[in-house]
């Protein structure tokens, strides 16, 4: 990203396994700022393939509050054309064989889920997208889908009939791993097509996503650029408090090994106690 100061790689070994890639951190406009590409660089990695977990213990490991996802989305309404940028606010999830939580073993968490999208980030993102040119549409449920392959038609007119804004195959369980380790999560959804349901378009292809995933991801950068430069002190999530409140198992009855894997996100909670 143009302006990024002081840029390094970090290479990190997790309790789950290798993230997809090395992160990548530096500063913008004074924040410290932490990128990962989800697929890998060259992008490798299959939606299923991703080791959403050590992503997001990386993340949290490296100090990371705010976590923003800039996502290739599929149009599931008429009025989001291919180029607009979405801002969801719910998550509908159709994926089926993907570890969905830090817990277990030996500890027993409930955070709550019911508003999956930080609403002081998404209200952020939108005042930033209000004074840029790009169309942007406030709010809207995005379905993940097990992928690697698109929706039937069947499937699209059903998603549909949902009332669903965006298809997608990559922001669960990522937003839910998020709230566990007590990150703030917004999606930047960036239409790229209109999946398979329109009569009057092709159907969705590998060529037609590409020819406008390019230009999507520079008004990404534009987004996060504005939103890295005004972000207000005042911003709060509740995602900051999900694990602490959610939490069944005493300290002194964990097991060691669990918290160990699970220190970046444990460590501070217990802290502040």
């Amino acid at each position: 990203m143009e302006g990024l100061s002081d840029v390094e790689q970090v290479v990190l070994e997790t309790p789950f396994g290798a993230p997809s890639d090395a992160f990548i951190t530096g500063k913008l406009h004074g924040q410290k700022m932490v990128f990962l590409p989800r697929h890998g660089t060259g992008h490798k990695l299959l939606p299923h393939e991703l080791n959403f977990m050590a992503n997001i213990w990386g993340m949290k490991k490296l100090g990371v509050t705010q976590l923003i996802s800039v996502s290739a989305v599929g149009s599931m309404k008429e009025q989001i054309a291919p180029g607009h940028i979405v801002l969801v606010d719910q998550f509908i999830d159709r994926t089926k064989n993907r570890p969905a939580s830090f817990f277990g073993d030996g500890i027993v968490v409930h955070v709550g889920f019911a508003d999956p999208i930080c609403k002081g980030m998404r209200a952020h993102l939108q005042t930033v997208a209000a004074k840029t040119d790009f169309t942007c549409h406030d709010g809207g449920t995005y379905v993940c889908i097990e992928g690697p392959q698109f929706s039937t038609r069947a499937e699209s007119h059903l998603f549909r009939s949902w009332g669903v804004s965006v298809i997608g195959m990559t922001n669960l369980p990522e937003a839910r791993l998020a709230r566990e380790a007590e990150m703030g999560y917004a999606t930047i959804a960036l239409a790229t097509d209109y999946d398979c349901w329109h009569e009057e378009e092709e159907a969705v292809s590998v060529e037609s996503v590409m020819a406008v995933l390019r230009d999507n991801a520079e008004k990404a950068k534009v987004l996060i650029r504005n939103y890295v430069e005004t972000l207000p002190n005042t911003l709060e999530s509740e995602a900051w408090t999900a694990t602490r409140a959610g939490l069944m198992t005493e300290e002194a009855a964990i097991p060691e090994k669990r918290r160990a894997e699970l220190a970046p996100i444990l460590d501070p909670i217990f802290a502040s106690k």
